[in-house]
């Protein structure tokens, strides 16, 4: 992020690079999943619809006041979960199969939301965004054309290669500690775009602090939701994780391609807000450990 913060004037001429590191990330992510496992639960029903729901009601609830501050809280929302949020709920003692199966669901209700609803989004004064076209069903595919490849095809081909490439996929797994560079990459160049976008926009600088301010709320509720729901099915870490745990690299580029680039300073923000969450769960979970031993 820092490198990002420093070199913007460069890579922000790479940022093309953003949907294909996406594609790998996501493509090396699945080809780890064992399809046989997955299985819904009851708690995926109940994550989903805040995903849904949420997010348009948020939206709804803020547009009156501000555009950029209802988008910003309505990308917090739809964002699908992180492919890394099973490794932390594993390290925090969650269920991994729970959490996996869960990052699949909402990928495709993303996948699915996007198309339909920022074209909407984009239509709505005061300011329409430059993006807007005036048939929404052109808008819709054009931005599905976009997006379905990036979430949904990486999971497609996974399948097949895990069940028709076996040697392909055997090759992919060695190399599965790939994404975490890749993602570092993506990082760097959405930091990037972002500062890039914060130069550009001087003259939004209370509705800036507030981009952020919006990330850091909907990043504590969102955790906090999970949380309670996933208490209910004995499922508490995977539920926090599940709905807290953002894929933000993603819906940060899809918000910059399709919204205003203002709107997606709340997901930025949001990474660092997740993050500081999820440090502080790994040590009170350590300091657990450490004192039962």
């Amino acid at each position: 992020m820092i490198t990002g913060a420093l070199a913007y004037p460069l890579l922000i001429h790479i940022r093309f690079l953003m949907p294909y590191l996406l594609f790998l990330i996501l493509l090396i992510t699945f080809s780890k999943v064992s399809f046989k496992e997955l299985r819904y639960e009851p708690l995926h029903g109940w994550l989903l619809f805040i995903q849904l729901v949420g997010s348009i009601l948020l939206f709804a609830a803020l547009y009156p006041f501000n555009k950029y501050i209802a988008e910003s809280a309505m990308l917090c929302l739809i964002a699908p979960t992180a492919t890394a949020a099973a490794v932390v709920t594993g390290k925090l003692g969650g269920s991994v199969s729970c959490l996996t199966t869960y990052t699949i669901l909402s990928s495709i209700l993303t996948a699915i939301m996007v198309p339909l609803f920022f074209p909407f989004v984009a239509s709505l004064p005061p300011d329409i965004d430059i993006h807007a076209d005036n048939n929404f069903f052109v808008s819709v595919f054009r931005i599905l054309s976009r997006v379905f490849p990036i979430i949904i095809l990486p999971l497609i081909l996974a399948w097949v290669i895990r069940h028709f490439i076996p040697k392909l996929h055997s090759q992919m797994l060695k190399i599965s500690g790939a994404s975490f560079y890749l993602w570092g990459a993506s990082l760097t160049i959405v930091t990037a775009v972002t500062v890039d976008t914060l130069i550009k926009n001087t003259d939004k600088g209370v509705i800036e602090i507030l981009t952020i301010l919006i990330g850091l709320a909907t990043c504590c509720l969102q955790f906090y939701l999970g949380k309670r729901i996933g208490s209910r099915y004995n499922e508490r870490i995977s539920g926090g994780q599940g709905l807290g745990q953002k894929n933000t690299i993603l819906i940060i580029w899809i918000a910059q391609v399709y919204l205003n680039p203002v709107a997606s300073l709340a997901p930025c923000s949001y990474v660092i807000w997740q993050n500081i969450l999820n440090s502080w769960q790994l040590w009170k979970k350590n300091a657990k450990d450490k004192a039962l031993q």
